[in-house]
């Protein structure tokens, strides 16, 4: 299953997503916060959201998964 990682340290801001959602190559699962700036984490690929494994307000570093897809 193909992990979505964080390319940036920071806080969640949004989750955007939710387990067992399809989603798109490209659409928006997570925001993050940081410097000040809102930063999407998008959808390597077409799939089903099987977990979230972030919630608002937790940091996060830079290659720390935030979600888990399914193709």
């Amino acid at each position: 299953m193909p992990d979505v990682a964080a390319h940036i340290t920071g806080t969640v801001w949004k989750i955007e997503c939710q387990v067992g959602q399809e989603i798109e190559e490209g659409d928006t699962l997570v925001i993050l916060e940081s410097m000040k700036m809102e930063i999407p984490v998008t959808a390597p690929n077409d799939g089903v959201v099987t977990e979230v494994r972030v919630a608002p307000e937790d940091k996060v570093q830079e290659g720390d998964v935030v979600a888990v897809l399914e193709p």
